[in-house]
C-alpha cells in the first residue's frame, strides 16, 4: 500500500511539473505565464497603451518553442543560430534565425505552420541557466534595444497594433509572441 501511495503522488508531482495538457477548449497557462501576461500589461498600461488579448494560438507556438529550445537547442556564443531558431525534432521545418534577420520569415511563419494563426507572429526569447521567471524576463526585455520596442509599439514597430500575444515559459526559457491578428481562440488559466 505504501508503494502505490509513493507512486500516485510521484506521479501527480511529476504531472504537476509539466505544462497543462491542452483541451478541447484552448491552451492552458500556467500560474507564471499567466504572471508574465499580467506583467507584460501593466508595463504597458504605464506607458498608456492598450491591453493585448491573450491568443491560444500564438501561445500553443510559444509553448512549443519553448519545449523545442530547452529539449533540441545549445547556445554558443559564436553560434550561427539564435534562439529564435527552431529545430528539425518536431512538426514543424526546422529554421535557423541568425542575426542578420535574412531568414526571419522562417519564424515569422511559425504560427502559422504550427496553430493556424493567418498572421505573422513576432517573438522575444529570453533565457536564464537559473530557470526563467516571468520578473526577471520582463526585466530583461524592458532593458534590451531589440526587445523593449515589441513591448510597446515603439521605433520599427510604432505602426503595428498587437491584437493577439502568447507566452511560453518552461525551464530556462520564456517566449512571448505577437500578432496583428485577432484570435477567437479560447484560453484557459492553469494553475499549478
Amino acid at each position: 500500500m505504501k508503494i502505490l501511495g509513493f507512486l500516485s503522488f510521484w506521479l501527480l508531482l511529476s504531472v504537476s511539473q509539466q505544462h497543462a495538457v491542452p483541451d478541447e477548449e484552448g491552451v492552458c497557462l500556467s500560474a507564471e505565464e499567466k504572471n508574465l501576461y499580467e506583467l507584460i500589461m501593466a508595463y504597458r498600461k504605464s506607458k498608456k497603451l492598450k491591453s493585448i488579448p491573450y491568443s491560444a494560438k500564438l501561445s500553443k507556438v510559444a509553448q512549443t518553442h519553448v519545449r523545442d529550445l530547452t529539449e533540441n537547442y545549445t547556445y554558443e556564443k559564436d553560434a550561427t543560430c539564435n534562439p529564435h531558431s527552431w529545430s528539425d525534432k518536431g512538426k514543424w521545418s526546422s529554421c535557423c534565425y541568425t542575426g542578420d534577420h535574412k531568414k526571419a520569415a522562417c519564424m515569422w511563419d511559425k504560427p502559422k505552420e504550427i496553430s493556424g494563426y493567418e498572421s505573422a507572429g513576432y517573438e522575444i526569447a529570453y533565457y536564464s541557466s537559473g530557470g526563467a521567471s516571468a520578473v526577471e524576463g520582463l526585466e530583461g526585455w524592458k532593458k534590451s534595444s531589440g526587445h523593449n520596442p515589441l513591448l510597446i509599439n515603439s521605433e520599427s514597430w510604432s505602426k503595428l497594433e498587437w491584437k493577439s500575444i502568447g507566452v511560453g515559459i518552461y525551464e530556462q526559457y520564456a517566449v512571448v509572441w505577437f500578432g496583428e491578428m485577432e484570435d477567437k481562440s479560447t484560453m484557459k488559466i492553469c494553475e499549478q
